[in-house]
């Protein structure tokens, strides 16, 4: 037993190339729940309990200001999301579009999720950016001016496409 102690520490403490090689000259059996990692897999970083890969996230909002709560809670989860230390991008369509209007970002209020205002500052604040939907915009009389000083622009359906296919993860509200 005690043999058996001292070889799980020492595979915990090899990268994966060295410890199967420790396997096979043992006669000894990798265990499911411990795969090969590598020497980049195996860093006291990527040890941690509380450690997380930085992911990119694509938030794409469909709902305005007509659903206070719903649009809210997409900023919030952005901010969160780049307080954690994760690339975001907003795609905003739909009645979405005007949550970038000043005076309907000034208003939006969500039940228990916040103020759109803080969470927009917060987004900027942190490198967060911000497309929204040009036909949706156009549909709802948005101009250049309601995104002048923003981080944002406006793009088409082929710019959601893409930043969905290069993200690691993807929220719609």
């Amino acid at each position: 037993m005690k043999t058996l102690c001292i070889l799980s520490m020492l595979l915990l403490t090899l990268s994966g190339a060295q410890a199967q090689t420790l396997l096979a000259t043992t006669g000894g059996k990798p265990h499911p729940s411990f795969p090969a990692k590598s020497p980049v897999e195996m860093s006291p970083t990527n040890l941690h309990p509380n450690s997380v890969e930085k992911m990119k996230f694509l938030i794409h909002v469909t709902h305005g200001p007509e659903d206070p709560t719903r649009a809210a809670l997409a900023f919030l989860v952005a901010k969160t999301a780049l307080d954690e230390g994760h690339t975001v991008s907003l795609f905003l369509a739909g009645n979405a579009a005007l949550l970038l209007r000043d005076a309907d970002m000034a208003q939006v209020e969500g039940i228990g999720t916040g103020k759109l205002k803080e969470h927009y500052e917060a987004i900027v604040k942190a490198g967060g950016r911000f497309y929204v939907s040009g036909m949706s915009a156009k549909a709802r009389g948005m101009t250049d001016a309601d995104l002048k000083g923003k981080p944002a622009e406006f793009a088409m359906p082929k710019k959601l496409v893409e930043l969905a296919a290069d993200s690691d993860r993807m929220f719609t509200y």
